[in-house]
């Protein structure tokens, strides 16, 4: 799900766009401390920000500023000067797009898809295997859970591909030691119990403890 920060002051206005940006299915944060809307942007870690340009404190262009010395996300700026001088300003600011106020929201939505579709489902060009948040990249061996990331060796790498194609079923023993054998020469029987071990502490490290059952006198498993 993707995730949209809004920064809009006018509460009523935030409530409306945040119901209508909701109902296609997407995560709203509104922010409640304008003099520091960083600390609220990294803690969200949206995929989008709605800017106001009139904001207390400090203006929208202050705060596009600050997020792009931080971040490319992409920025929309909502605002009522909607005049050809804020317009190329926005823009110049770092922004992504313009939308005058009153908003129209069927334009607001159909500019947030396109943007998200640009900005993300384009980019995502590398092959990965994926399992409740956790995406294993096949092009490089990273495996990412929770906005975190760690780099497996090969044997972990095989191992947990291995478990993640064939997650809900049980995978042998000996079915994961002839995926190691396909690199080395010859592997012994406590490598893959080793390997294993390293494997679920790089795992829990990215909060996912549990994610390897072992089920004895089997193999491993990856539940669905």
């Amino acid at each position: 799900m993707y995730k949209i920060l809004l920064v809009e002051d006018d509460r009523a206005l935030a409530d409306m766009l945040a119901k209508s940006i909701t109902a296609w299915n997407y995560e709203v944060c509104y922010v409640r401390n304008f003099q520091n809307i960083i600390e609220e942007y990294e803690e969200f870690q949206p995929h989008l920000v709605l800017l106001d340009i009139m904001l207390p404190f400090y203006n929208g262009y202050h705060w596009c500023t600050e997020l792009r010395k931080r971040s490319t996300v992409p920025i929309v700026f909502l605002s009522s000067a909607s005049d050809n001088m804020n317009i190329v300003m926005a823009m110049q600011m770092g922004g992504d797009d313009f939308i005058a106020k009153p908003v129209d929201v069927t334009v607001l939505i159909a500019k947030i898809r396109a943007i998200l579709r640009r900005t993300y489902d384009m980019n995502d060009t590398s092959p990965t295997l994926k399992h409740m948040g956790a995406v294993l990249n096949l092009n490089n061996n990273t495996l990412e859970y929770n906005g975190k990331s760690t780099e497996l060796t090969k044997n972990e790498f095989r191992i947990l591909q291995t478990l993640m194609e064939h997650k809900g079923k049980i995978v042998s023993r000996d079915t994961l030691m002839i995926k190691l054998w396909q690199a080395d020469c010859y592997v012994e029987e406590n490598t893959l119990t080793v390997n294993v071990t390293r494997l679920r502490k790089k795992l829990a490290e990215l909060g996912l403890s549990d994610f390897i059952k072992t089920k004895v006198g089997s193999g491993y498993i990856i539940e669905m």
